[in-house]
């Protein structure tokens, strides 16, 4: 199996201010710090560090040369992330005295990948392969089609949410990862039993992964329903926890490790994650995983 991640990749520019900046008003930052971030590129980098086989697609701008070189470094295979005209995804983010933000976020080269390109990287993959997604990229409801047509294996992670995924068809959509806040917005239930209830009713063939915060993880399919707690670790920075739990989950269901084992697996990195400032950096690499005493 070969897993495909096409999906965003981004510089996080963070403004440490004494407040939020309000409108008309010019404001002094007290420092700023650049990070890698992009769901997509965390993901990938969680796959690979995981042990996983990836392949990462999508697109940068002219100054994305360092979103290609993390990449690399972390053995994600970069063959089908282009370089375009224009700026990369990024964010612009405030951060106040007291941990408040404020976000603006400008999708660059995630948000126009042709038609034509993301046919031609489908092309390379085939059935049986997996296909992971987010929304953070254009053109999630063709990728589902083309690549449902290809026999391919779809995973989604419909975040953040907006109106396009309402254009998604779930009922190709193998495994949905979602938070509570997610599960609300596509079935309008706001307790977990409720969501799973709905999902599976209206997609009686979905998988679904429901994370819960300190409440854990529940798994369920039309066959099995699982569950698993948190780990208890000081909290420093939850920006990579939750795609450092998709990457390890996922690492796990592809190296064949059951359900039970790939929850574990990926609720002790992304515990391990919440340790360590910043996103792609806190995410932890299998060893670490494996020998961190909880």
């Amino acid at each position: 199996m070969k897993i495909l991640n096409f999906g965003s990749l981004n510089y996080d520019y963070v403004y440490t201010v004494d407040h939020i900046g309000l409108p008309g008003e010019t404001n002094a930052a007290l420092r700023m710090d650049t990070y890698i971030g992009g769901k997509g590129l965390n993901q990938s980098i969680a796959l690979a560090r995981a042990g996983a086989e990836v392949w990462h697609a999508g697109q940068v701008g002219e100054e994305g040369e360092q979103l290609l070189q993390i990449c690399r470094d972390n053995g994600v295979n970069t063959d089908w992330i282009r370089t375009v005209t224009g700026k990369s995804g990024h964010t612009v983010i405030q951060v106040e005295k007291h941990g408040q933000n404020s976000i603006l976020l400008f999708g660059g080269a995630n948000q126009s990948i042709p038609e034509e390109y993301a046919s031609k990287v489908l092309s390379s993959f085939g059935k049986g392969d997996m296909l992971l997604l987010q929304n953070e990229i254009n053109g999630v409801p063709r990728l589902i089609e083309e690549a449902d047509s290809r026999g391919m294996q779809i995973v989604l992670n419909p975040s953040p949410y907006h109106a396009v995924m309402e254009e998604c068809d779930l009922t190709k959509v193998s495994i949905l990862l979602v938070n509570e806040i997610e599960g609300w917005q596509i079935t309008g239930e706001k307790e977990p039993d409720n969501i799973l209830n709905a999902l599976a009713k209206r997609y009686p063939d979905l998988a679904v992964v429901l994370t819960l915060g300190s409440k854990g993880v529940i798994y369920r399919d039309k066959n099995e329903r699982h569950t698993h707690g948190i780990y208890t670790v000081p909290v420093v920075d939850t920006t990579a926890a939750g795609d450092t739990f998709t990457g390890y989950f996922l690492a796990g269901v592809a190296r064949g490790l059951s359900v039970p084992q790939s929850l574990e697996l990926a609720s002790k990195a992304s515990a391990i994650a919440v340790t360590s400032h910043g996103a792609a950096p806190s995410i932890p690499v299998l060893q670490e995983v494996e020998e961190y005493c909880f």
